[in-house]
C-alpha cells in the first residue's frame, strides 16, 4: 500500500463553541478526506470557547495565585474534553478516528532548555495511531513535562502545537482554522478598505502580531519559520485563506 501523506489541521476555541460546532467541524473534516482520500489528518483541538478562562476563574476561587502545576492540570481538562467530543462527532459522521491524550501526542517540554528551543516532538505513538485511523485528534496547548507532569503552553498555544507536530511528522500542510478568513492589509474593523491577503511573509505576520493583530500565536510563527513549515490560515466558512511562508 502506498504511503499516505499527512496534514495537520488545528481548530481553535473560537470555532469550537458548542456541540453543533463539533458536528460542523466533523463534516468539514469528512469533506477534506473525501476530496483527498490518500490523505491522513492530525486534528489539533483547543478547549471550547471561553472554557480556559472559566477554569482560570474557578482556580481563583481558591486563591489569587494558584499553583502552576495544579492550574495546568485543571486547564488540561478543557482540551481533553474537546478531543473526546471531536472523536465522537467524527464517528457519528462515519470517519475512522482515534483520540490521544497529552502523554500520547509526543510533544515534550524540556524545561531546562532555553524557551525558544525547549519543545521537542517524539511522534512514535502518534504514528502508531495513524496506522489504524484516517484521523487522529490530539489536544493543543499542552505538553508532557518532567516526571510526566502536564505543562501548558502560552495562551494561543494550540497554534504552536500544530506547527511542531507538522514539523515533527513531515506533514504536507499545516492549516490553522480560525473565526477569521485570514490576514488583511489592515484591521477590517477599523479600515473598510482593508483587503484580504492571499499570502504574507512570516516577518510581516510577526509585525502585525506585535501591532496587536494576533491571528496566529507569535511563538507559532517563529517555530514555523524556523522549521520551514508553510501555514494556511483560513475560516471554516471557506475561502482561500492566507498562506504564511
Amino acid at each position: 500500500m502506498a504511503q499516505r501523506s499527512i496534514s495537520v489541521v488545528k481548530f481553535g476555541g473560537s470555532v469550537l463553541t458548542d456541540p453543533q460546532a463539533f458536528r460542523r467541524v466533523s463534516a468539514f473534516v469528512a469533506d477534506l478526506l473525501a476530496r483527498e482520500p490518500n490523505h491522513q489528518l492530525v486534528i489539533v483541538v483547543s478547549a471550547e470557547y471561553g472554557l480556559t478562562d472559566a477554569l482560570l476563574a474557578c482556580a481563583h476561587d481558591f486563591g489569587a495565585d494558584p499553583d502552576a502545576e495544579a492550574l495546568d492540570l485543571l486547564w488540561s481538562t478543557g482540551e481533553t474534553r474537546s478531543v473526546a467530543l471531536m472523536v465522537l462527532a467524527l464517528h457519528a459522521a462515519g470517519v475512522k478516528a482515534a483520540g490521544l491524550n497529552v502523554h500520547q501526542t509526543g510533544l515534550i517540554d524540556y524545561e531546562q532548555r532555553p524557551t525558544t528551543d525547549r519543545l521537542a516532538v517524539r511522534p512514535l505513538r502518534l504514528r502508531a495511531a495513524l496506522a489504524g485511523a484516517d484521523v487522529v485528534v490530539v489536544p493543543g496547548f499542552l505538553a508532557r513535562g518532567k516526571g510526566d507532569a502536564i505543562r501548558s503552553l502560552e495562551r494561543g498555544g494550540s497554534d504552536l502545537t500544530a506547527v511542531l507536530l507538522a514539523a515533527g511528522l513531515g506533514a504536507r500542510t499545516c492549516q490553522l482554522i480560525k473565526d477569521v478568513p485570514g490576514y488583511f492589509s489592515a484591521d477590517p474593523k477599523l479600515d473598510p478598505r482593508a483587503e484580504a491577503l492571499e499570502e504574507i511573509s512570516f516577518d510581516r505576520a510577526c509585525e502585525l502580531s506585535r501591532a496587536g493583530s494576533r491571528i496566529v500565536q507569535p511563538a507559532a510563527l517563529d517555530a514555523a519559520r524556523d522549521a520551514g513549515v508553510t501555514l494556511l490560515v483560513r475560516s471554516i466558512e471557506g475561502g482561500p485563506g492566507t498562506q504564511v511562508h
